[in-house]
């Protein structure tokens, strides 16, 4: 399979595993819309230098990924076509990256599992069919690391390794025994510095010197702000990230548990085990806990548990008992997941009476359809995955590999199938306002909460944003002062208190924890 054609084959697996439905639902708030509004203010401004959002300046993130964007935007349309599609370049790219890397740093049964294992573990799958900046990201990180790693362990070709190590360095910057020489530290940073001083040294020349500084002031307050706070309230437990790559990159992660003497023989394997700790160390340490953050982890994991499972067929073992036991318990919260989403669709009304969140209850309202046959998905991954994990240790490459087509299947089924139904309950009736103005030259604002969605579904305009800044500073748009533009405003239904008694907005109505007012013009 990866002898000849390895690239059309690459190329086949992506096309059919990340496009279909890759329109099917809407950005996700935040962070999907957040790069997606970016990419789409870009093409309105014609600014293709600075990032911005509500057309302001934008300081926490570069360009890179947001070009991209552009560029596929250019192409499918501002819609959520063209803010995924980048991402399907970059699984391409990054499998290519595993089955060129991994032929050269150990052989080709490594690489084929590291592919069959990236693919085939729930959260490296999805990532690829989200518009998020994060994949990309990761990409150029792993790239830098990777030539930084054979400056260490080879003596040719040195310029061009510290060469690709800092464009990769400088690119990643630009989106978010053997010691190397003090000379090659210096170029690659030199190069890395070069890369993102001509994106830097442009943006100048174009917007001044005071922009630059506000730039960077705000860029670096805001990494600050991520390191010390628990920012946006994304906080957790100093072991949050562990838990999240243990059971979002099953089963890789369980085949990390396999020592092998080989291992310490291969100083890629060390490099990977160093990046993985580094990584997952630093953010848990970072109070601000997302779920991507640790997104890098997914590279050294699934590489080091493919090299595993390669010294497993070789040496003809077997997992051990209490991996095993692991590989039932993630895989039966997997079987939950899938399995109570119906039944929680299906018995809502008896749910909601012990639900004290309001918002909640109000997601819940939302009209999605469930039956019970969809209850047997995760009945059926349940069963599936029993048997498999009960007959592994008989024949262990088979098995394994009948796993990973197992699990891709199964991905593919639930990523397309159920994310729809959720993102109906969690933004469906908000998106669906936003999307009901579009177009239109009314203000249209959240209140009480941040969002990006109603920049991007309502189209706004730079005219209605220049508007709108014009009479807010009058106080003639806001909702504590006088309106004289159609405005509209949206909260969330534990807010609304605070909007009770204002005698300049209106409800118009409420929908699944989301409700609705007017502005009313003097």
């Amino acid at each position: 399979m990866f002898k000849d054609k390895s690239i059309v084959y690459l190329l086949l697996a992506c096309c059919f595993l990340f496009i279909p439905f890759l329109g099917s639902v809407h950005l996700f708030d935040w962070d999907e819309i957040n790069f997606a509004e970016c990419a789409r203010e870009m093409i309105l401004s014609k600014d293709y230098l600075r990032t911005q959002i509500d057309f302001k300046p934008f300081w926490e993130k570069p360009p890179l990924f947001i070009w991209l964007q552009v560029a596929a935007m250019k192409i499918f349309g501002i819609n959520e076509w063209g803010a995924r599609f980048p991402n399907v370049v970059v699984a391409f790219f990054t499998l290519f990256s595993f089955y060129k890397i991994g032929n050269k740093v150990a052989n080709k049964e490594v690489s084929k599992w590291w592919i069959l294992l990236y693919i085939g573990s729930w959260l490296p799958h999805f990532y690829f069919k989200t518009g998020l900046i994060d994949p990309l990201f990761n990409l150029l990180i792993f790239l830098a690391i990777y030539h930084v790693y054979v400056l260490s362990n080879n003596e040719t070709n040195r310029s061009k390794h510290r060469l690709l190590a800092g464009l990769f360095l400088g690119l990643a910057v630009l989106t978010k025994k053997n010691a190397i020489r003090i000379k090659d530290v210096l170029f690659i940073s030199l190069v890395s510095f070069g890369v993102v001083f001509i994106w830097f040294a442009t943006v100048l020349l174009k917007h001044g010197l005071a922009y630059g500084n506000w730039f960077l002031n705000e860029f670096i307050t805001y990494q600050i702000r991520l390191f010390r706070t628990e920012d946006a309230d994304h906080g957790g437990p100093f072991v949050y990230h562990f838990i999240v790559l243990l059971i979002g990159c099953f089963p890789a992660s369980l085949f990390l548990f396999k020592k092998h003497k080989e291992n310490k023989k291969v100083l890629f394997n060390t490099w990977m085990w160093i990046s993985l700790a580094v990584v997952l160390l630093l953010f848990s340490i970072v109070k601000t806990k997302i779920i991507h953050y640790s997104s890098f982890c997914y590279f050294p994991l699934s590489y080091l548990a493919a090299y595993n499972i390669s010294l497993i067929i070789s040496n003809r073992e077997t997992i051990s008992r209490w991996v095993k036991i692991l590989l039932y318990s993630i895989g039966s919260i997997w079987s939950i997941v899938w399995i109570s989403l119906p039944l929680i669709g299906i018995y809502k009304n008896k749910l909601i009476p012990f639900i004290e969140d309001p918002f909640a209850v109000g997601n819940l309202q939302a009209p999605v359809q469930w039956s019970f046959y969809e209850i047997g998905i995760g009945f059926v991954y349940l069963v599936g995955l029993c048997y498999i994990i009960f007959k592994l240790n008989s024949n262990f490459e088979y098995y394994c590999k009948r796993l990973i087509a197992f699990q891709v299947i199964f991905i593919f089924i639930c990523s397309n199938y159920f994310t729809p139904k959720i993102e109906q309950y969690s933004q469906g009736a908000a998106i669906a306002y936003y999307q009901s103005f579009k177009d239109k030259d009314v203000f249209v604002e959240p209140l009480s909460y941040k969002s990006y969605a109603h920049l991007f579904y309502t189209n706004k305009l730079k005219s209605t944003k220049d508007a709108f800044d014009t009479l807010g500073q009058s106080g003639y748009w806001t909702p504590n002062g006088r309106i004289q533009r159609p405005s509209y405003f949206i909260c969330k239904i534990m807010d609304t208190t605070i909007y009770t008694n204002n005698t300049h907005i209106q409800k118009m109505g409420e929908k699944n924890g989301f409700v609705f007012y007017k502005g009313l013009k003097d």
